[in-house]
């Protein structure tokens, strides 16, 4: 009688079986968001203009700390700092930059230019991420129905969002934001309170700008609603409802988060460009804008009162798009580098 030889490849029962899962380091899966923070990281460019925007944020939130520190507000005259004898410029050179005032004192009036500065960082950081949250959200909304729905409903909106986006955005504010604060209730000192200004501002610069999400977002709807996903949810007879927010929004973040970030910037200049053409915030109260169009009058005899805020916008500006154009590039697999 014979006796069959033992299996090369028999183990012990108490000896697990070699395989990939019996040793090693884990292979741990990573999602689109993971590895686009992670392409985030690795730029130097991208990470330098988040930096800096995150330090633009802390020191418009910080403004009255900063002011009450340096003993100035931003409307708070030091008729000490400026020279009657030569048209109420600032005394010394620089503009007045010293240890007292920072960033110079403002011609004629004596404002300490550091917390005119702080506080229209406020104002054009509120008005540029407000804007473009309501322009986003509105946008969204309307992309979601015009692209689902289709029929009648898609041939309406598309038509406003074309007639929206042939109109000149900047002629069109320039002409209504006048109107539309005149109209609206004034203050005891006879004048436009200067939050509902900034409220006109921002509903203004959203009613033209959501048409662009808008478009983007039904472009991207009409692709995904013939996608397998959503014709599973619609056998399992799930609802509109839930076709919308939980099958087609959740695959819409990525060209939305980057519309969002490319709006900021432009509603900043925006902002700015209606305020230097004196229909948005109302010297005395700082804004960018407004203090750029005051010191082109003082040009010659005080540069640097142009010089200091039409650089930081720039730079406040320039962060801002070179952040969106680094999200963009992370959440585009096409543009991914490694």
């Amino acid at each position: 009688m014979t006796t069959p030889y033992p299996s090369a490849t028999a183990l012990p029962a108490d000896e697990p079986a070699p395989g990939p899962r019996s040793g090693g380091p884990a292979i741990a899966g990573r999602s689109p968001a993971r590895m686009a923070f992670k392409r985030i990281r690795r730029d130097k460019v991208t990470m330098t203009a988040f930096v800096v925007t995150v330090l633009f944020i802390v020191i418009a939130l910080l403004a009255p700390v900063l002011t009450a520190l340096t003993g100035w507000g931003p409307i708070t005259p030091d008729g000490k700092a400026i020279d009657p004898d030569t048209g109420n410029f600032p005394y010394g050179s620089l503009g007045g930059i010293s240890l007292t005032h920072l960033l110079g004192v403002e011609p004629g009036t004596g404002y300490d230019l550091f917390g005119r500065i702080v506080y229209g960082l406020r104002t054009s950081l509120f008005v540029g991420f407000a804007s473009a949250v309501l322009s986003t959200v509105v946008g969204v909304v309307a992309g979601l129905a015009a692209g689902y729905s289709g029929g009648w409903v898609d041939s309406v909106l598309s038509r406003v969002m074309d007639v929206m986006l042939a109109f000149p955005q900047l002629l069109f504010i320039i002409a209504l934001t006048p109107v539309i604060q005149n109209a609206l209730q004034t203050n005891s000192h006879g004048g436009t309170d200067e939050n509902l200004r900034l409220l006109v501002l921002v509903l203004n610069i959203a009613v033209f700008a959501w048409a662009y999400t808008a478009r983007l977002v039904r472009g991207q709807v009409l692709s995904l609603r013939e996608r397998e996903f959503v014709d599973a949810a619609r056998l399992m007879s799930a609802g509109r409802r839930h076709i919308l927010f939980r099958q087609l929004l959740p695959n819409l973040w990525a060209p939305v988060l980057i519309s969002f970030a490319l709006a900021v910037p432009q509603n900043i200049t925006t902002e700015a460009a209606l305020s230097y053409l004196g229909v948005g915030v109302i010297p005395p109260n700082p804004d960018w804008g407004a203090l750029l169009s005051d010191a082109s009058q003082f040009f010659l005899q005080d540069p640097m009162y142009l010089f200091i805020p039409g650089v930081l916008l720039l730079v406040l500006v320039l962060a801002l798009n070179l952040l969106g154009d680094g999200v963009r590039d992370a959440l585009d697999p096409r543009a991914a580098r490694g």
